[in-house]
């Protein structure tokens, strides 16, 4: 009996993720560990091994596919002495939906479309109607039936073209509808009085034609799975986690200064950056203020005896945090290498789930953009996020005397119910002081 691959789940949190690519076709032999497909998830690309030997009998998900649900089957592995007669999806395994698998059959160009009010051929299975989410949600906002609409997606699943072929058609049998009507009688009246021979009968003014409503041009952009992740999330912080935020102007002179030392050493193999010193800067802050370094867990607050900072990169399409795990005990260099490497894997979409989940603590930096300052979202279940403003030249008052320093912004949004205000104000003055005096990082 053919053995189902099913869609693996990648990560903890992963409930479906996108067939990118078969690297393997129909027919092609198979060994155990070698990479089949690439699935992407809402965070990375990532590659599916084959935990059998034997044949890839039958790819039942095409690639390009979105929304697969984790444990539905995606292929059929044939075993020795096994052909394709054998090759039929078996009863449900593990959460996934799974059917018997037949072929899609192409409709015929002649074949005639379903007329309006009657069932269509090749949507439903057992008395369900196959539709993508977003059909269905269109053919719910306005009105039509499914049953009555033939799919024309694989194996007859009813998508966005089908709702919007049905939507015109209803309204261009509407239209002829009010065509075929004929025009009403007019009213019987008593005859007008003759006009006088030498006055002209002027015709009444035609009515003036309507304006059509002007419809904007709009783009439709499909979300991806990062896209939704990032929805869910975000909606679910905004809306569960009782945010309020802390700010501290943060003087870089001496920092700066200790960056272009550090980086003008002869035979040195490290470019540090700003960044750098921050991630190290909030590490020790955590260490001598551990309660921010906690998440709320209903009935308890868990706090966290390593500490592991997330920092949000931004990527094409959306952000992802890859953690610097024990961060107070790595070197500035250390940091800075690590940092570049889960950087550039991010934007790849290389990251494995473990380089990109976890962590007690996340750091949003938006001084690169110019951004003086900001308040971020928490990234739950954390109880703090920092976000970084740009550093810049402002005047400040010193000894009564108007000088220049170089300062930046940070603003810490806090979980209520997990820190105080007083508690993060004290990490705040902690990240402060390891900022203006940063040879405190070095030790």
């Amino acid at each position: 009996m053919p053995t189902p691959i099913l869609m693996p789940a990648l990560s903890p949190t992963m409930t479906e993720g996108n067939l990118a690519r078969w690297l393997k076709k129909e027919g092609d032999p198979v060994k155990a560990g070698e990479v089949i497909a690439e699935i992407e998830t809402d965070k990375a690309t990532m590659e599916v091994e084959a935990v059998e030997e034997g044949i890839l009998g039958k790819i039942l998900v095409p690639e390009g596919t979105e929304g697969v649900k984790v444990n539905t089957p995606i292929a059929l592995l044939l075993h020795e002495g096994e052909d394709a007669s054998a090759l039929i999806v078996p009863p449900k395994r593990g959460n996934g939906e799974v059917r018997a698998h037949s072929p899609a059959v192409a409709p015929s160009p002649s074949a005639p479309a379903a007329a309006p009010g009657t069932p269509a051929e090749g949507t439903r299975e057992s008395g369900r109607i196959f539709a993508s989410p977003l059909a269905r949600r269109m053919a719910a906002q306005a009105g039509l039936d499914l049953a009555t609409i033939k799919g024309t997606g694989p194996h007859g699943r009813i998508v966005k073209a089908d709702i919007e072929a049905a939507l015109a058609a209803r309204a261009a049998a509407a239209a002829a509808a009010v065509a075929a009507t004929p025009a009403a009688a007019p009213a019987m009246t008593a005859p007008a009085p003759a006009a006088p021979a030498a006055e002209a009968v002027v015709p009444p003014p035609p009515p003036p034609t309507p304006t059509p409503a002007r419809v904007p041009a709009v783009a439709e952009i499909r979300l991806d799975a990062m896209r939704k992740t990032i929805a869910r999330r975000l909606l679910e912080a905004k809306q569960t986690i009782p945010h309020f935020y802390l700010s501290v102007d943060v003087e870089l002179d001496a920092l700066l200064d200790l960056r272009a030392k550090l980086n003008a050493r002869p035979k040195v193999d490290y470019k540090l950056s700003v960044n750098d010193f921050i991630i190290k800067a909030v590490a020790l802050a955590l260490r001598k203020v551990p309660e921010c370094n906690a998440s709320f867990a209903e009935d308890k607050i868990i706090q966290y005896k390593d500490v592991d900072i997330a920092v949000a990169v931004a990527i094409e399409g959306g952000l992802v945090t890859p953690v610097i795990r024990k961060a107070d005990q790595k070197t500035l260099s250390v940091i800075s290498a690590e940092m570049k490497d889960l950087a550039e894997r991010a934007r790849a979409r290389k990251l494995a789930p473990e380089e990109y989940q976890g962590g007690g603590f996340t750091i949003s930096n938006l001084g690169m953009y110019g951004i003086r300052e900001f308040a971020a979202i928490i990234n739950p279940p954390q109880a703090c996020i920092l976000a970084v403003g740009a550093a810049e030249k402002r005047p400040v008052v010193r000894d009564d005397q108007i000088v220049i320093r170089t300062l930046m912004t940070v603003t810490l949004s806090v979980d209520h119910r997990v820190v105080d205000g007083a508690v993060g104000a004290r990490f705040l003055e902690a990240f402060k002081t390891y900022c203006e005096d940063p040879m405190g990082l070095l030790v």
